[in-house]
């Protein structure tokens, strides 16, 4: 039985709103196991975001419109990103209308605006973390760039829903181009979505966190949504490199047991890939500030060298 596109649609973003906590609480678990410590359920991050929304919110004297709006913006991109990326489906209406250039804006902007909103109460830490974000962004968006332009060009296309269905056809992922753009794109994910070695999320200590310190301001309903928003993304870079370097289970068209089908895949691919993250984040140390660009310098490195591998060795 065929389904329409849009019920495919609302599937997604249901999977994307009640998968994403889960994969989130997964990681959580398999950290704590790997350190030899008591791990939360796995639904601890309900949990979380249930019990901030039931809080009050507390605002500054001086917030403005932006403190009080990005909230609700970043959680809107989030959901909106999840209608783009192939996760149950290629048959999807919104891939038609974005492709992945898209995708990295509408991330961008969710950035953007978590840094004004961090420096918009004018505490020290907000600046110092939108000031690091920043900083971090200008480096990992050229990057992620490039390594989304590497992949197209196997594609033939900068649609995800193109992209995939070409490389899902046979094309084999040890072709060096799209080797070199998979290590690109493991390091971007890991500086976009501040784990270690980038950032720790699990941290408050002044002198070491990122993200964490833009939101620090945030109580209630809007942290709530911001957490709930960083969850997302989290899995939304796995969806994203899943569908772009491994999109086979991913079904071209929307019948009901290619979905069913579709969701069992991506449920073992995220335990895979959660078991990949917490094996590095337990074997390697947060590092400093100044090393970052080196970091995320080297990805951009790997994704030029996957471009230039594409037009002399394929």
């Amino acid at each position: 039985m065929n389904l329409h596109p849009f019920l495919i649609e609302l599937a997604q973003l249901a999977v994307l709103l009640f998968v994403a906590p889960l994969f989130a609480g997964w990681v959580k678990m398999l950290k704590c196991w790997f350190q030899g410590r008591s791990s939360p359920s796995l639904f601890q991050p309900f949990r979380d975001i249930r019990k901030l929304f039931s809080k009050d919110v507390t605002l500054a004297e001086n917030a403005s419109w932006i403190f009080r709006f990005t909230p609700y913006l970043v959680f809107g991109v989030s959901v909106m990103a999840g209608g783009i990326i192939p996760i149950l489906s290629r048959d999807l209406p919104l891939s038609a209308t974005a492709d992945v250039i898209a995708l990295v804006a509408l991330f961008a902007i969710a950035r953007f605006f978590t840094a004004l909103a961090g420096m918009d109460i004018g505490t020290a830490f907000g600046g110092m973390g939108s000031s690091r974000e920043m900083t971090i962004a200008s480096l990992a968006e050229p990057a992620m760039l490039m390594a989304v332009f590497a992949v197209s060009l196997v594609g033939k296309s900068t649609s995800l829903s193109q992209m995939s269905s070409i490389i899902a056809q046979g094309h084999s992922l040890l072709r060096p181009s799209l080797v070199f753009a998979l290590l690109a794109f493991v390091l971007i994910a890991l500086a976009e979505t501040g784990r270690v070695p980038v950032d720790n999320p699990a941290t408050h200590l002044e002198l070491t966190m990122i993200h964490e310190a833009m939101i620090l301001e945030y109580s209630g309903r809007h942290l709530a949504l911001i957490e709930w928003a960083g969850m997302m993304k989290l899995f939304l870079f796995v969806a994203l490199g899943i569908a772009s370097f491994f999109p086979w289970g991913i079904p071209p068209h929307g019948d009901l047991a290619s979905i069913v089908v579709a969701l069992l895949s991506l449920l073992v691919k995220l335990g895979l890939v959660g078991v990949g993250l917490v094996l590095i984040e337990t074997g390697l140390a947060k590092m400093r500030i100044f090393r970052i660009t080196e970091f995320l310098g080297s990805a951009f490195l790997f994704a030029t060298i996957g471009m230039m591998s594409y037009f002399m060795l394929e």
